[in-house]
């Protein structure tokens, strides 16, 4: 489980900019956010720092310190966000406080892609998801409502590909996986449906759209 963040990142995370995620913090301090996932800094001049969508949910306090035993919604865990991809052999419980945290990263998604596309464009992947390929694709899918595969149950699986910027997308049920093409591809991504030569399962490969 990853460690929650600290008190004094905790402290310049409260401070970011409310709309556009943007930091204020010591050389060390952006560092230590940024090796944790929640910030990234802007390729461009000056290289502000920024919240990634896993800070944008600690921001907005869906990761919180453990409270009273039996307090409604409380969180399984105060680690970072992380989208389902499918298969975890110990997933998050499903319910009301998991779709908040699943909405909230998704909009903090599509702040990112507006401050770091250089038009602004929230229509198509941006940098950070280029790196973060499974995950980025794996938050599309859960944020629009489809269900990840279980330990025990059918659903979606992201996983990685030898190819450069492609991930696959399995998905049993046929509608199911055209489903999941037509979300990809509204959420940016270029999206081509195959089968697996030696046992004919059907998948997607999915790049992040360019432009």
């Amino acid at each position: 489980m990853t460690r929650p963040p600290t008190a004094a990142q905790r402290r310049v995370i409260d401070a970011a900019d409310p709309v556009t995620g943007r930091l204020r913090g010591t050389r060390a301090q952006l560092d230590a956010l940024v090796q944790r996932g929640l910030a990234f800094r802007h390729p461009r001049p000056p290289h502000d720092h920024f919240l990634t969508p896993e800070g944008h949910r600690v921001r907005q306090g869906i990761t919180q310190a453990p409270g009273p035993a039996g307090a409604p919604d409380a969180p399984a865990s105060t680690g970072v966000f992380a989208a389902r991809t499918g298969g975890e052999p110990d997933p998050p419980p499903s319910g009301p406080a998991r779709r908040r945290e699943v909405h909230s990263a998704w909009q903090g998604l599509l702040e990112l892609r507006r401050m770091t596309n250089p038009d602004g464009s929230v229509d198509r992947p941006c940098g950070w998801e280029r790196t973060h390929l499974v995950r980025a694709a794996a938050l599309a899918l859960e944020a629009a409502g489809h269900r990840p595969a279980g330990p025990d149950e059918a659903g979606y699986r992201v996983r990685e590909t030898p190819q450069p910027e492609a991930v696959a997308v399995y998905e049993p049920d046929g509608e199911a996986l055209r489903t999941c093409a037509a979300t990809l591809e509204a959420a940016g991504w270029q999206v081509s449906e195959h089968r697996e030569p030696r046992t004919g399962t059907r998948y997607l490969l999915a790049s992040p759209r360019r432009a």
